[in-house]
């Protein structure tokens, strides 16, 4: 089934200080067009130069991950873009008049809250997945990572951490479905163990930290004069530490709320891959550094899987040739634009058209620079789904297809006379009511020259095709 990209009704804004610098920054989601992406925006610098939200723009990831693009930085960016993930929001500029993300309480939440608060919109644009279809590792055996994603007709994720502590011991955290984003994994805090803790504040690291946006968990008994110093630094005399466990017994959302929290972060930093996902995503021990490499490699498949060149055998004896096709459907010469059916089981089909320059439109559609019109194209394409369809009738020859939809067409390189167009066309949603909805893709030489997703009718006629097809004659 076609889903359809999404932004912003209206402008947002939501205020706070960063994590690492201490600085106050406003933040404004602003609505966005069609396959505009996420992109950050320095306001506070002048030419507000854009970063977009991409993995070959990480610098750094020891403290949170951060982006950098036309001499601007933004830190800390995993959060925000958790939490436009998790409510499957596709188009957003994200405007900030600091360097640092506002941390928040260190959780998502109050980035997803805000954001509804404004609301989302459908747009005309298809959102457009990419699918995995064969399993992809990383391994980091220095920081003993391991990452693994496997095919899924859903964005799913499982985490394993284990810290070998007494507090922090072993914990596994999942996500079945993006849909359980907001209730399941949004609130959960960032934490820190408190010898960590100690070590950034030493080297004046977590300006902006404070007991209200992370949790710290104790791992070792404390002094009192650790305990002098930590009120003294957080400005607060409630600084409470009993024996081991959470600082000043903090309330734990899950009791697995650590390793729910790295699998926000795991969704955040994977949205730099640029494309909606559908895989599932499985995690050991994993951190920013291990979250942007595994980033990387699924975006380095992504590219060869478009430069690929897909192949089909077209010397195998047909399913369906020429006499078949008119059996099944109405059109004649001019108008019939499927040669043979290659193959076809319950989920797709292949047929083919052949192009030669003794095609009738050429006459008037540039001809001394023939070309193949693309919406000539989408009526081949239409002609080979409408085979399918027909096919899953009893007597095809009393039906007919209709179109119903049209979405997502692009092209993408020219077609001439003697090309040879295979189209692949693939069930989107069962056929339900008699309506069939397919994605096709048209291949040249094993590269795509135009894609679309198409509804359709199947409808009983009132009288044979041969029939009408006389009258029509």
């Amino acid at each position: 089934m076609s889903v359809k990209q999404r932004t912003l009704k209206s402008a947002v804004s939501i205020s706070g200080v960063g994590l690492h610098t201490g600085k106050q920054v406003n933040l404004t989601f602003i609505p966005a067009p069609e396959n505009h992406g996420y992109k950050f925006q320095r306001v506070d610098i002048p030419g507000n130069p854009i970063i977009n939200a991409d993995v070959d723009n990480v610098v750094d990831t020891s403290r949170g991950t951060t982006l950098e693009q036309n001499g601007a930085k933004v830190h800390t960016t995993e959060h925000v873009l958790a939490a436009l993930v998790g409510l499957e929001i596709d188009n957003v500029l994200i405007q900030l008049d600091g360097p640092e993300m506002p941390i928040m309480d260190g959780s998502a939440m109050p980035f997803v809250k805000i954001l509804e608060e404004t609301g989302a919109i459908e747009q005309n644009a298809e959102r457009i997945y990419f699918v995995l279809t064969e399993n992809l590792t990383y391994e980091d055996p220095i920081k003993k990572v391991e990452m693994l994603a496997v095919p899924q007709d859903e964005y799913r994720a499982t985490v394993m951490v284990d810290y070998n502590s007494d507090v922090l011991g072993t914990q596994h955290a999942s996500m079945y479905h993006i849909g359980e984003f907001k209730s399941e994994i949004a609130m959960c805090r960032t934490f820190v163990f408190l010898h960590e803790l100690e070590a950034l504040l030493a080297h004046n690291l977590i300006k902006g930290g404070d007991l209200n946006n992370a949790i710290v968990l104790v791992d070792k008994e404390v002094s009192k004069e650790q305990i002098a110093h930590l009120q003294k630094v957080f400005h607060r005399e409630d600084v409470e530490i009993k024996g081991k466990g959470v600082l000043n017994n903090t309330t734990l959302h899950y009791f697995n709320e650590p390793a729910r929290h790295k699998l926000l972060d795991i969704i955040g930093d994977l949205a730099l891959v640029g494309t909606p996902l559908k895989m599932h995503v499985l995690a050991a021990r994993p951190g920013h550094a291990g979250n942007v490499a595994f980033a990387k490699k699924i975006k380095e498949l992504i590219k060869s899987k478009k430069k690929a060149v897909v192949k089909f055998d077209l010397d195998k004896e047909p399913i369906y040739n020429i006499n078949d096709i008119t059996r099944m459907l109405p059109h004649r010469y001019p108008f019939l634009m499927v040669d043979k059916i290659m193959e076809m089981d319950s989920k797709g089909i292949v047929g083919v058209k052949n192009v030669t320059m003794n095609e009738p439109f050429f006459q008037g559609h540039f001809p001394d620079n023939p070309v193949f019109p693309g919406v000539m194209q989408i009526e081949a394409m239409a002609q080979v789904g409408g085979i399918f369809a027909l096919s899953q009738v009893d007597t095809p020859e009393l039906y007919s297809t209709y179109f119903m939809k049209i979405d997502g067409v692009k092209f993408k390189q020219k077609v001439l006379p003697g090309d040879t167009i295979v189209f692949r066309l693939s069930l989107e949603s069962p056929i339900r009511r008699g309506l069939v909805n397919m994605r096709g893709v048209a291949y040249v030489n094993g590269k795509e020259v135009c894609e679309a997703v198409m509804l359709a009718q199947i409808v009983k006629d009132k009288q044979p095709k041969d029939a009408k097809a006389a009258v029509t004659a």
